[in-house]
């Protein structure tokens, strides 16, 4: 019986160190606040790649832009740099079409007529070269784009609103008008006028 009770105390005092300890925090508490401050730094680091991602593509579409845009002033450039030099060249062509147009009402100047047509000629592939091409107006509809009314025609052998005469003519170097054509345009003639001036 004396050897039970010994035994007894002894398991009771053996299990006390254990009962009277703090207790000691498991791997997985320790992970997990080692976890948190990690998850702080990387997501940090991700807004600071996503912010310079941003500035990046921010300006390599504005140097596309840039890139673009000095492009097409270039383009520009080159395709209207002389455009003054035409301007000079188009009174020089009217000049040879009333010639030829004069010329051609007479015989004793027919060798001047040929002399002129030919130098008309050749002025017009050149501006062809360049592309200059003139404007077409006659018997189209009025287009202010590219026409300028000087008067109204009454009539009724044209649509209303409709080129029937060309005075001068227009020119486009490229797709630009560098001079419009100057027109006459036709209107419907009034017969309710005609009438009461007959009357």
């Amino acid at each position: 019986m004396v050897l039970k009770k010994k035994t007894t105390r002894l398991k009771k005092k053996e299990a006390s160190p254990q009962q009277d300890a703090p207790p000691q925090k498991g791997p997985k508490d320790s992970e997990n606040g080692n976890d948190t401050i990690t998850d702080e730094g990387i997501q940090e680091l991700k807004d600071q790649i996503a912010s310079e991602k941003d500035r990046v593509l921010r300006l390599s579409a504005e140097f596309e832009n840039y890139k673009k845009r000095t492009q097409r002033e270039t383009s520009d450039f080159r395709k209207f740099a002389n455009e003054s030099v035409f301007r000079q060249f188009l009174s020089v062509v009217d000049n040879l079409e009333r010639a030829i147009n004069s010329a051609q009402e007479g015989s004793e100047i027919s060798g001047l007529f040929e002399g002129v047509k030919l130098t008309h000629k050749e002025i017009v592939k050149l501006f062809e070269t360049f592309n200059l091409k003139p404007v077409e107006a006659a018997n189209k509809p009025f287009d202010p784009n590219f026409h300028q009314a000087v008067t109204q025609e009454e009539t009724d052998e044209f649509p209303e609103n409709t080129v029937t005469k060309v005075l001068q003519k227009g020119y486009l170097l490229h797709d630009r008008l560098i001079r419009p054509a100057m027109v006459v345009v036709s209107k419907r003639a009034d017969k309710e006028t005609e009438k009461n001036i007959e009357n």
